[in-house]
């Protein structure tokens, strides 16, 4: 699989780690009433899900950055890769 790096162009996947589901990135609250039973799902529940996908990748050899990407569970097909930093900027920018 070739994950087309939005710094470096194209790599080969073994130069990743995957890290698992992109919304990891959204910790819950830990000050809210529910945090017990947020961050329970945050830490165990997870989605298996069969088509498009975002997930956490890390450049492990490479320069160490943290990417989302968009893929096909299915298929493989790589359809966005993002780095991390921009996407969690984008979530934090007020709307």
């Amino acid at each position: 699989m070739i994950i087309d790096h939005p710094l470096f162009g194209p790599r080969d996947a073994s130069e990743f780690v995957y890290l698992g589901d992109a919304s990891l990135m959204d910790r819950p609250d830990w000050k809210s009433e529910t945090a017990a039973q947020d961050f329970h799902a945050y830490a165990y529940l997870r989605d298996n899900p069969a088509g498009p996908h975002r997930e956490l990748w890390f450049h492990e050899g490479g320069d160490r950055s943290w990417l989302v990407i968009t893929r096909d569970t299915v298929t493989h097909e790589i359809t966005r890769v993002e780095l991390a930093r921009d996407v969690a900027r984008k979530q934090r920018a007020p709307q």
